[in-house]
């Protein structure tokens, strides 16, 4: 007889593994189908927010919340993926095809839930939630995704440095600091020249890169010097746009500073957003009169009467003068700010409301050798409720601005008024400026500046670097003619490029006869954090912050 032989415990040994192995299987299985249905209810979390991210863009707070119950039936659908055709959707009370949708907090400014602290905006938060099964298991799992946005609206003077084009920080003397939030739509090519430092105290972003070189249009050699994150810099952030209607291709932003063409809505999203309707005051100056109106709020229906006679004690019209990076004679709009104070009291009765923004357009004609501008002088002190003044023309500022005699050369803004310059592009004159010396040689006692004091909130163009020549960078935003050779401007205030400059278009740096460095006494104003001492009519961008995600609890709202 032929006896079998058994290794005892090897059966039970072979069955135990058999049913590890299926068990592990069946685990597996388990575990992959938990996460392809988290990723399926975070595929109908995305979709809502890309819809209350466009209807924000388009339409606002007031947009999204009016839309609110209808984001639930926003699911994914097999004709976007073929997958979907066996996923369920249901929201936490069960019920099918359909996303829960809800508000969390009013619309309302306070801290953004952001990484970047220390931002303020006006902001709701909303609560987004999914569950998905896949009706194709057997299992019958169901995953649930929580997403949390905060919908913001953020004004763009409080950011100390905000571009929509390409920034270049690249100083070749005294270096700068940057106490406030930098923010670029492109890239930041930060290089400044050895042994010149940048140092960044706040968050600095960019949409696409932050990269220690210059830019491939620049072809200035520099040896790189020192450059200082004391916080946050990230790039490949999302982009920070204006609710235009239009894409926020740099070439489209110039239109915040146009005249707007008659078939145009005031109320249109781009409308809204004109420079020109925001105005209390528009003032036009063309080759044969000068006007004077109310704004867009009153349909531009108040002329201000007697036309002429009314502003003539605060606006000229025949001053002239020279621009040496231009190259070009100005022919300029003269606003005299201490008799635009006097005459105050008499605009605010005519047109029913004080002048926060006035719009001044020199639309005379010029040649190949003439530039129309704008030109402030007497700003040192402006009305209290604060002022905007936005012209499409290159502006002009002489001497102290906003600036407070106490308080001049130093970043004690405590008592100042909101204040903005909005224009093609922004040139600072010292407080010994001179237009009958404007043609005179840089190396003259004529073009020597002294020390001046800017506080206010600046948006305009830049000439952006190509072919070789460099823009000026931020340090050179503020444009200057004059020679600053141990001199200090002083400026408080935001810088914001959004455009190609269109009129003064003339190269940084074109010739040595334009202007020598000054000191830069560069801060951001901190009253910009205080919604109330926002410059009128301060554009607001328009993003949304994901707040909070996180794998949840089927079937519950929380």
């Amino acid at each position: 007889m032929k006896i079998k032989s058994v290794t005892p415990g090897l059966e039970g040994f072979s069955l135990g593994v058999l049913a590890w192995m299926t068990t592990n299987g069946n685990l597996t299985q388990r575990y992959n189908e938990y996460f392809d249905s988290v990723a399926a209810a975070e595929a109908a979390t995305e979709k809502v927010v890309a819809s209350m991210a466009r209807d924000f863009q388009n339409s606002g707070v007031n947009g999204v919340d009016g839309n609110l119950a209808n984001y639930g039936a926003s699911i994914p659908t097999p004709a976007e993926v073929n997958d979907w055709a066996n996923y369920q959707f249901n929201d936490p009370s069960g019920f099918q095809n359909a996303t829960y949708v809800t508000k969390l907090t009013p619309w309302q400014y306070t801290n953004v839930n952001w990484k970047y602290t220390g931002f303020k905006g006006s902001n709701s938060t909303y609560r987004i939630i999914s569950n998905a099964r896949n009706t194709a298991s057997a299992y019958g799992i169901t995953s649930a995704v929580k997403q949390e946005i905060q919908l913001v609206s953020i004004p763009l003077f409080e950011f100390e440095v905000f571009y929509a084009l390409d920034m270049e920080i690249c100083p070749g003397s005294g270096g700068l600091t940057f106490n406030g939030r930098v923010h670029d739509n492109g890239t930041i090519y930060c290089q400044p020249s050895s042994p010149n430092v940048v140092t960044f105290l706040d968050h600095v972003t960019a949409a696409q890169k932050i990269l220690p070189t210059a830019s491939p249009n620049d072809s200035n050699p520099r040896t790189l010097g020192t450059i200082v994150y004391q916080a946050e810099h990230d790039w490949n952030v999302s982009s920070l746009n204006l609710p235009l209607g239009i894409s926020n291709n740099p070439s489209n932003l110039h239109a915040l500073i146009d005249i707007p063409p008659g078939s145009e809505s005031a109320n249109s999203l781009l409308g809204l957003q004109r420079f020109y309707n925001k105005a209390d005051l528009i003032i036009l100056v063309s080759d044969s009169t000068v006007t004077a109106t109310s704004g867009a709020y009153n349909n531009f229906s108040t002329p201000v009467c007697p036309p002429w006679s009314s502003i003539s004690s605060f606006v000229q019209t025949n001053i002239t003068s020279y621009d040496k990076r231009e190259g070009k004679s100005i022919q300029a709009t003269q606003i005299d700010l201490q008799n635009f104070n006097s005459a105050y009291s008499g605009l605010t009765t005519q047109l029913g409301r004080p002048v926060k923004i006035l719009y001044v357009a020199d639309l005379r004609s010029t040649d190949s050798t003439t530039l129309s501008g704008v030109k402030l002088i007497n700003g040192q002190t402006l009305p209290a409720n604060g002022l905007t003044i936005a012209t499409y023309n290159p502006l002009y500022v002489k001497g102290h601005y906003n600036a407070p005699a106490g308080a001049l050369g130093t970043t004690n803004t405590t008592g100042t008024a909101p204040a903005a310059l909005i224009a093609d592009a922004i040139t600072v004159l010292s407080v010994v400026w001179n237009d009958a010396d404007a043609s005179k040689r840089l190396n003259t006692p004529a073009r020597v500046a002294n020390d001046t004091t800017i506080n206010a909130a600046v948006l305009g163009g830049i000439v952006p670097s190509a072919n070789g020549n460099y823009s000026g960078g931020v340090e050179n935003f503020l444009r200057l003619l004059e020679d600053w050779t141990s001199r200090t401007l002083t400026f408080n205030g935001s810088m914001v490029a959004l455009f190609p400059s269109q009129i003064a278009t003339a190269n940084w740096g074109n010739n040595n006869d334009i202007s020598n460095p000054p000191r830069r006494a560069y801060a951001f104003d901190t009253n910009f954090k205080d919604y109330a001492k926002l410059p009128p009519g301060t554009p607001e961008v328009r993003t949304i912050i994901h707040a909070a995600w996180n794998i949840t609890q089927a079937n519950s709202t929380q």
